[in-house]
């Protein structure tokens, strides 16, 4: 699987409620935490990311509450993966459940500029800047991991399997 967007930047530890306010966590509505998704630290986000862009980010994305809330308002925005120098891992291990793509890739991080095209080939472990012409390795998701980002998050995995055994 191969995705192409741009990058929207952001710095170390960015928290969970930075990614969506505690004010939205009445909902679990995904078109609604989309709609306030990073509105705190960047208040044009939502009028900026266009279908299959990117989040750049440094250290620590993810931190904070433990809220599946936090990814899930990040896909339901469109954004197609998130590219990070690290993660909490409780962010981590979420996102995966909820079938948003993640990289862990320092040196990328460190180069890609705000704005530039990217394309993410998740099968190949490549992560290439289409506006610098640069390139950087990661180890791509194998096992369960790429089977729940393949299904789409856990639920619909579990469905899958369910399904299979009728």
């Amino acid at each position: 699987m191969k995705v192409t967007g741009k990058a929207h930047r952001y710095g170390d530890h960015v928290d969970t409620d930075a990614i969506i306010p505690a004010r939205y966590l009445n909902t679990t509505d995904p078109d609604e935490l989309a709609s306030h998704c990073m509105e705190d630290i960047d208040v044009d986000f939502v009028r900026k990311v266009q279908s299959g862009d990117m989040i750049v980010a440094g250290r620590n994305f993810g931190c904070g509450s433990s809220r599946e809330h936090a990814p899930l308002a990040i896909k339901a925005a469109g954004v197609s993966c998130v590219i990070a120098a690290s993660y909490a891992r409780i962010f981590y291990r979420n996102a995966l459940n909820i079938g948003l793509p993640i990289v862990e890739q320092p040196e990328a991080v460190a180069a890609i500029a705000d704005g530039d095209e990217l394309e993410v080939d998740f099968a190949g472990g490549v992560i290439r800047d289409l506006t610098s012409g640069a390139q950087w390795r990661f180890s791509a998701l194998s096992g369960p991991a790429a089977e729940l980002i393949e299904a789409g998050g856990l639920v619909n995995l579990t469905r899958k399997k369910l399904a299979s055994r009728e």
